[in-house]
């Protein structure tokens, strides 16, 4: 350690909100270059590689070949597929000197698909898988927790390329057992969630998330076994009410209610009869009896004009921008502005309801719970007035349903089986089925035994590399510092010389090292002429999982072993000492 390039801080990085992005900053693992943009210093390479061997392993055990394409790629292809338009801002584009488009590549399905197609023709060269190991590029509006959302990142990203729709389920679920695999031997807690295709497009997709309060994404999951990001949760509609029967909707003089909390309070205060309508006394109201719409406006890839949207979803729910967005993807979406209410005057904020809606043509979207024949209670369309009892399926039609709701810890299972608990996690692998989204922009075919063409299908399968060194951060560390399981560790284990400058410890630590890593260990020695006290908080800081003390139990012919995870401390014999803690190692 005393060459090492190493510093290890005591403060906290000032802008670090979740503990991986404080211990691995302050342990001297990475440092930070620009907002989302980490350098990789000694040790934190030392992790990553260690990562990047684990996934590369796994994915030659499939049959997997790695390739490396370039990160600078021209526009063409991601025109052809109309990505270079759907991905917006979310991805840096330049120009080289003579005026031509590149980007920077956040994924590389065209490229995999180009490729394949310039190198095989027929149906006997397939199944294939490819894959690479490459840092990626995405312009994230607001990077944060270090290293688990920033602009550039390592990432494994394969892709598998099938004669058949059978053959590519062969191929997801190989890449599926993969990853189960590479994550059991990271030591992650984790699950894997149904989740949405996105910008990717095809069928079938499944996350893998390491569970972490920390975690941006959050997933629920029911006795049963379902589990999905909120996403790409379903919401069970309950079955279509008789409408024959129903009160008719009568307009109320509901004063300062802009909010669904006023709103309830004025109607469940007030007694007021109109049209054989009771409000008030005899008729209790909940949140969960208005209509709540929220006003939106989405533009599609490559428009410039915005569109107004409205989504009506139960009083008791807030809107989930990111439901609505993978719901309406690729469009984008955004709330509307002051200006935006200024040029369209039907629109009365506090007071929004479907008729206004529908008479000046903007699309109404409303929850799957907004089902024929419930009645509600929701805005007029005029200041300080509310309409009771307004029946779907009799006083207004939706123009569809949209998964925008938050979804909530008590819901209903989308299986039937119990209820919703939620949860968060970090993601850190994704699967698709992607079909031939890519292959018929390409026209990737094989010709076929019977000599006519075969459109191939194809998966993509991510894994986020860089991110996983955070994500095992997360789940392991204590109030000392890093905890880093055995086989991601930057070393097998952490000699200290527990003096400043005792010669016989600083030889007697010298000898052990040499034995260790004569033994087939890597060793970290701290020979530094510090403090006993700093040697032992680096050593808890950097997280290696076996600690040895050298010290003044030598003289007696004894070692201090200390087990990081557990933090058991035991004596053992100096002689032998490198064979025993070689086959703790290996153990």
């Amino acid at each position: 350690m005393s060459s090492l390039f190493l510093r290890t801080l005591r403060e906290d990085p000032a802008d670090a909100e979740v503990p991986s992005h404080k211990l691995l900053v302050r342990a001297g693992y990475v440092r930070r270059v620009a907002p989302g943009v980490y350098s990789w210093l000694p040790l934190g390479l030392k992790v990553l590689r260690r990562i990047e061997n684990i996934v590369r392993e796994e994915m030659d055990a499939i049959g997997g070949q790695e390739i490396q394409f370039p990160a600078l790629l021209p526009r063409e292809p991601y025109e052809a597929t109309n990505r270079w338009t759907e991905y917006g801002p979310n991805i840096f584009r330049l120009k080289d000197r003579k005026g031509g488009d590149y980007l920077l590549g956040p994924t590389h399905e065209e490229l995999f698909t180009l490729a394949v197609k310039g190198e095989y023709s027929s149906y006997k060269d397939y199944p294939v898988v490819l894959y690479q190991i490459q840092n990626k590029y995405r312009d994230e509006e607001r990077p944060r927790a270090g290293i688990l959302r920033g602009r550039e990142f390592l990432m494994k990203d394969s892709y598998s390329f099938d004669l058949t729709d059978e053959g590519l389920a062969e191929s997801y679920g190989k890449h599926r057992a993969a990853y189960i695999r590479m994550f059991e031997r990271l030591g992650l807690k984790y699950v894997i969630v149904a989740a949405t295709s996105g910008a990717m497009g095809g069928s079938a997709s499944e996350e893998f998330l390491a569970e972490s309060e920390t975690g941006e994404d959050t997933f629920v999951r029911g006795p049963g076994g379902y589990a999905a990001n909120v996403e790409a949760v379903t919401t069970p509609a309950p079955p279509a009410q008789p409408i024959e029967g129903k009160p008719a909707a009568a307009v109320h003089h509901t004063p300062d209610t802009p909010t669904i909390e006023t709103l309830v309070d004025f109607l469940n205060a007030h007694y007021e009869s109109a049209g054989g309508t009771s409000v008030g006394a005899d008729r209790k109201f909940t949140a969960a009896d208005t209509l709540k719409n929220v006003l939106l406006k989405t533009r599609q890839p490559g428009a410039t004009d915005w569109e107004l949207l409205a989504i009506g979803v139960p009083g008791d729910r807030e809107v989930d921008m990111k439901r609505v967005e993978a719901g309406l993807e690729p469009a984008e979406v955004a709330l509307l502005e002051e200006k935006d209410f200024a040029a369209n005057p039907f629109l009365v904020k506090g007071y929004i309801g479907p008729k206004a809606l529908q008479d000046n043509g903007v699309r109404y979207l409303v929850d799957p719970r907004v089902v024929t024949g419930t009645a509600w209670v929701t805005g007029a369309d005029e200041v300080d007035h509310h309409v009771v009892d307004l029946v779907v399926g009799r006083d207004f039609t939706p123009d569809g349903t949209v998964e925008a709701a938050e979804v909530r810890a008590g819901d209903p299972s989308p299986d039937g089986q119990g209820v919703l608990e939620a949860a968060r996690g970090i993601e850190i692998g994704h699967i698709f089925q992607l079909g031939r989204k890519y292959a018929n922009a390409f026209s990737l075919d094989a010709l076929g035994p019977d000599s006519k063409p075969v459109r191939i299908t194809m998966g993509s399968y991510g894994v986020g590399v860089s991110r996983l060194v955070a994500a095992v951060a997360e789940q392991s560390h204590d109030e000392s510092g890093l905890v880093w399981p055995r086989s991601v560790a930057p070393f097998d284990v952490h000699v200290v010389i527990a003096h400043k400058n005792n010669p016989e410890l600083f030889e007697g630590g010298e000898s052990l090292a040499a034995e260790l890593e004569a033994a087939g260990l890597s060793v970290i020695l701290d020979d530094r002429k510090a403090s006993p006290g700093v040697k032992f908080a680096d050593a808890e800081l950097l997280g290696v999982p076996t600690i040895v003390v050298v010290g003044r139990g030598l003289a007696e012919g004894t070692l201090e072993l200390k087990d990081r995870a557990t933090g058991e401390r035991t004596e053992i014999p100096r002689e032998g000492a490198a064979e025993a803690i070689a086959a703790i190692v290996r153990s």
